[in-house]
């Protein structure tokens, strides 16, 4: 399913015309974007929770040239299914 679809879904659910139903996922994803910037944690209950995993800084070495180089700080967003889902996925 890509965003067009879900966008589709929300349409014949809801009622709305498809621009408000667009705008409805639209602002839905961006709201998760700015927690997850800001470094809160998103818990959609049923579903799972998205957070962001800060990887420390470490040292690596170019095979080629030998020399030392600092890979820096790293912050990804990783998500976790809640329980349900997950038993959902495993029926």
């Amino acid at each position: 399913m890509i965003k067009v679809d879900l966008i589709e879904k929300v349409y014949e659910k809801t009622g709305f015309s498809k621009k408000e139903a667009a705008k409805a996922v639209k602002v839905f994803f961006d709201l998760i974007k700015e927690s997850l910037e800001k470094g809160e944690e998103v818990k959609l209950p049923g579903f799972g929770s998205f957070k962001v995993r800060t990887r420390r800084s470490f040292k690596v070495r170019n095979p080629k040239t030998g020399e030392q180089i600092e890979m820096r700080l790293k912050r990804s967003p990783i998500f976790k299914p809640s329980s349900i889902l997950r038993k959902l996925m495993n029926r």
